[in-house]
């Protein structure tokens, strides 16, 4: 069975060598038509394949450019930022110090108004205290003045008479309309 196929396709081979030249085979034409085909369109395929490829690169080159001014911007707005931030920083730095120096002053005056309320309290103090010790000195001498008043009126009233006092009392009237005056 082996040998008959072997024969069979031996045989075939054959006939197929006795045909004839090889541009009368059917598969010669075909391939040359395919090719001839293949070489017509080369050019105009060819052409679109490289206008389309031109327009991609055209499309990322407008891509590429418009990144790039895009990242342009991107630092030209950080750089306006950064120093945005730093006058800032700045100005917060100026507000502090001036704030320091606001403070030290306030503390200062108030280190003054201070003293001198304190002055002003113990000179208040100083006056409350030499009030004190006149009125102390005042009530001493009315005190005094009392004690020799009742004194002296017990001692005249012993050593002197009745017509004596009644003297005296008259006197006393008798002068009082010039005081009064």
């Amino acid at each position: 069975m082996i040998s008959s196929a072997y024969a069979a396709a031996a045989g075939g081979a054959a006939a197929a060598a006795h045909h004839g030249p090889f541009y009368t085979e059917a598969h010669f034409w075909v391939d040359v038509a395919f090719i001839l085909v293949v070489a017509l369109a080369y050019r105009p395929v060819s052409r679109a394949i490289a206008a389309a490829l031109d327009a991609r690169a055209a499309k990322i080159k407008s891509r590429l450019d418009e990144a790039h001014k895009l990242r342009e911007e991107a630092q030209e707005m950080l750089a306006a930022y950064q120093r945005k931030q730093r006058d800032a920083m700045k100005e917060a730095e100026e507000i502090i110090a001036h704030a320091k120096a606001e403070a030290e002053r306030l503390a200062k005056q108030s280190a003054k108004d201070l003293e001198v309320a304190m002055k002003r309290r113990e000179q208040m103090a100083m006056d409350r205290i030499s009030q004190a010790e006149a009125q102390a000195v005042r009530e001493v001498q009315n005190t005094a003045i009392d004690v020799a008043m009742a004194a002296a009126q017990k001692v005249i009233g012993q050593s002197l008479s009745a017509a004596q006092a009644n003297g005296l009392v008259d006197s006393a009237i008798k002068d009082l309309p010039s005081k009064l005056h």
